[in-house]
């Protein structure tokens, strides 16, 4: 038997589009290298040849921290080890949301030009991340986020992550409820995208290829843009 797509996996004429909806780590933000996670965990206080450990430790927390139910200094307390405090007021407490948000905030400069384009054939964009405040804070002072997005939406300030209905019906409101059946929802993980979907919005799972991502946009022929950060 013929498979029949969804009406959320077929394409939408790309000028039927009302609003774009978007992930930011793994679709705009690059992920962290080996290097970036060895000198986090080495900041905390954790021995080289337990790097795999911290890294366990940190995503076992990060889901409540991206969804605003731990503070900085409760993320951070329980994942600092030998002699190091993170106690409020220190200086580990403060570099440590820093060195994390650094790790989250590179961007592909591929998936950029294909937002600036978009961007300028007049395509209403809005981001919706799961992420920490420290971050939040940080997406909204970098250029192209200004620039591209007209509203941005994170896990922390509402309270809820994505894939919660909450978190797609607060990315919603804040592109102005458009139709959901002509918003394109684009995200790198399966199951944000499943949820997406169940509330007849348009997805793209995306996985890298930006001819693809490009082929569910309008794109407008020249862009003039300041240099794409990395």
């Amino acid at each position: 038997m013929a498979h029949t797509p969804t009406t959320a996996s077929r394409h939408l004429p790309v000028d039927e589009l009302e609003a774009v909806i978007w992930d930011y780590n793994g679709v705009i933000g690059l992920q962290p290298t080996p290097d970036m996670w060895a000198r986090l965990a080495a900041l905390a206080g954790w021995p080289a040849a337990q790097l795999e450990i911290f890294m366990r430790a940190f995503w076992g927390r990060r889901a409540a921290y991206d969804a605003g139910e731990l503070s900085d200094r409760a993320f951070w307390q329980d994942l600092v080890r030998g002699t190091r405090e993170a106690g409020p007021g220190s200086e580990l407490l403060a570099a440590l949301p820093r060195a994390d948000t650094r790790m989250w905030t590179r961007t592909d400069p591929a998936v950029l030009k294909v937002l600036h384009r978009a961007h300028a054939a007049g395509v209403p964009m809005t981001l919706l991340s799961n992420a920490p405040l420290p971050l939040a804070s940080a997406l909204d002072g970098i250029e192209w986020c200004a620039t591209l997005m007209s509203r941005t939406v994170y896990s922390a300030r509402i309270g809820v992550n994505k894939p919660e209905t909450r978190a797609f019906q607060a990315g919603l409101a804040a592109a102005g409820w458009p139709t959901p059946g002509r918003t394109l929802f684009v995200d790198d993980r399966a199951d944000n995208v499943e949820a997406a979907a169940r509330l007849g919005m348009r997805t793209l799972h995306y996985r890298g290829d930006t001819t693809e991502l490009a082929s569910r946009l309008p794109q407008a022929t020249v862009v003039r843009t300041a240099a794409c950060p990395v």
